[in-house]
């Protein structure tokens, strides 16, 4: 089972019940905008018109890399543009699939393996970067875009803070720097948004504690009680693993202070040469 597939699909559940947002990506808090639940779509909704204004003119067709739910991808066809889809086979990507019928295509495959004879103005990675060999990306979009063609990403990368994060996920920045330096692309853009992305955090840290830490141990102990010599071999078999999604999900410590500490999240549009 491929555990971060998984993951965002339970992630659009959660997003779905709790926020009524059928967004993937983190919220944009402008000034005057409370953290709290009842605004996190208004935040998410900040964040997509954010990405909307820094597509480059003259974009008219555009690839979008892990679509996630669709729901962008909706938004930019209603403004006119041309969308193409490739996402891996998952449950979430079959509900984009589902969304963007007869507007547009969504290949279910991972980017790396993606092949089309078909030419685009923008390759868009929101929050979908961080998922994908950089290498490899770079290789993928040179093939796809025009001449004059532009990337835009939007996701977080890992910083060199001392110290153990307990916030996975995300490239190194600086290799990222360093990998860019080779690639034929100038940087038109690279805003640094991580201050207002970060009270993003505590939501998840709260829904996390609040609603998925409980309902992990309800689990147990309803293992613990039906099937004891099933529980302690699962403890045990899987000890390393439990204790290691202890620390990182489960004690608090998803929180603003450490998301700007451990992670930079960049808006970085690149044009190809």
């Amino acid at each position: 089972m491929d555990t971060k597939k998984l993951g965002l699909d339970i992630q659009i559940n959660l997003f779905k019940f709790f926020f009524d947002s059928e967004y993937m990506h983190y919220g944009f808090w402008t000034p005057g905008l409370e953290v709290k639940g009842p605004n996190f779509k208004q935040a998410q909704e900040n964040y997509t018109q954010f990405l909307i204004q820094h597509i480059p003119a003259g974009t008219k067709t555009i690839l979008d890399i892990g679509c996630g739910s669709g729901k962008v991808a909706d938004e930019l066809i209603q403004l006119g543009y041309s969308v193409t889809c490739v996402s891996p086979p998952s449950i979430l990507t079959e509900k984009a699939a589902e969304r963007l019928a007869g507007k547009a295509q969504v290949h279910a495959m991972g980017y790396e393996d993606f092949s089309t004879d078909e030419k685009f103005d923008l390759c868009l990675f929101s929050e979908s970067y961080q998922y994908i060999d950089m290498h490899k990306s770079f290789a993928q979009c040179m093939k796809f875009l025009k001449p004059g063609g532009h990337i835009l990403l939007a996701d977080f990368f890992r910083t060199e803070a001392e110290g153990t994060s307990p916030l996975g996920g995300g490239h190194r920045l600086v290799e990222f720097y360093d990998i860019l330096k080779q690639q034929p692309f100038d940087v038109v853009e690279d805003l640094d948004i991580t201050n207002d992305i970060a009270p993003t955090m505590i939501l998840i840290n709260n829904l996390t504690m609040d609603v998925v830490y409980p309902a992990v141990l309800m689990v147990g102990e309803l293992i613990k009680s039906r099937a004891p010599w099933v529980y302690k071999f699962l403890v045990w078999k899987f000890r390393k693993k439990i204790e290691k999604n202890r620390v990182k999900h489960f004690t608090g410590q998803r929180n603003p202070e450490n998301f700007k500490k451990y992670k930079s999240y960049r808006l970085v549009v690149l044009r190809k040469r």
